[in-house]
C-alpha cells in the first residue's frame, strides 16, 4: 500500500449517476470552487505516467483492449492523490475530496474504505433514459466522437451502470441523497451545495481561517 496511509481518511464526496446524469459536469464546477478538490477516474488514466511500474501495468491491459483489474485502478488513484497532497493541489486538512467514476463498482469501493471516508452520496437521478441518451448523442457528436453516439454503444452504457456501478447505493446506504439530474446544471448545483453544507464536516470546515 502506497504512503498516502500516512494521510487521515480523506473527507469525501462522491457523485453517482448513469452516463448522462452530469456527474463530471458537477464534479468539475465544485472542484473549481476553494476547500472542494475534484478528481475523476479519467484524470487517474490521462495523467499516468508510463515508464513507472505501476503505468507499466496498466499498459498491460490496455494494449490488449481490456479493462483495468479493480485493485490496479485503486492502486494508480492511490499514486494520483498522493502526488496532488505532496503538490498542495489537495489540502485533506481543509479540503473536500469530490470523486467521479471512482469507485465504479463495490468491488473498488471496498478497496477504498482504508483511503477515504464518505460522507454522502449525491445520486444524480433520472429515470427518464430517453433523456439521459439524448444527452449522450450531443456530446459525442459535440466531439466528434461518432461512434459513441450509437444507440448500441449507449445502452451498453446504461447496461454496464445498472450491473456494476448502481449496486453501489445499496454499499452506502444511509449516506444517499437522490438529486433531479433532469433539472438545468445550477439547480442541480445548489442542491448539491445545500446538502453539502448541513453535513457537520462542512460546519468544522467552514470555521477555519485559512
Amino acid at each position: 500500500m502506497s504512503d498516502t496511509k500516512k494521510y487521515p481518511k480523506f473527507r469525501t464526496l462522491l457523485i453517482l449517476g448513469a452516463p448522462g446524469s452530469g456527474k463530471g459536469t458537477q464534479g468539475k464546477v465544485l472542484g473549481s470552487v476553494p476547500r472542494f478538490h475534484h478528481l475523476a477516474c479519467g484524470d487517474v488514466f490521462r495523467s499516468l505516467d508510463t515508464r513507472t511500474a505501476l503505468g507499466q501495468k496498466f499498459v498491460e491491459y490496455s494494449s490488449r483492449g481490456e479493462l483495468v483489474p479493480d485493485d490496479l485502478t485503486v492502486q494508480l488513484w492511490r499514486a494520483n492523490i498522493q502526488q496532488r497532497v505532496e503538490a498542495h493541489a489537495f489540502k485533506p486538512e481543509i479540503d473536500f475530496l469530490v470523486l467521479d467514476g471512482i469507485p465504479r463498482n463495490v468491488e473498488q469501493a471496498q478497496y477504498m474504505e482504508g483511503d477515504i471516508d464518505v460522507l454522502q452520496v449525491f445520486h444524480l437521478s433520472c429515470p427518464d433514459r430517453t433523456e439521459l441518451a439524448r444527452r449522450l448523442r450531443k456530446r459525442a457528436l459535440k466531439d466528434n466522437r461518432f461512434d459513441d453516439a450509437s444507440d448500441a454503444v449507449i445502452y451498453k452504457r446504461f447496461q454496464t451502470y445498472e450491473e456494476e456501478t448502481k449496486p453501489i447505493l445499496d454499499h452506502y446506504k444511509g449516506l444517499i441523497t437522490d438529486i433531479d439530474a433532469s433539472q438545468p446544471p445550477a439547480k442541480v448545483l445548489y442542491d448539491i451545495l445545500h446538502g453539502v453544507m448541513k453535513l457537520p464536516a462542512w460546519q468544522d470546515i467552514a470555521k477555519l481561517v485559512v
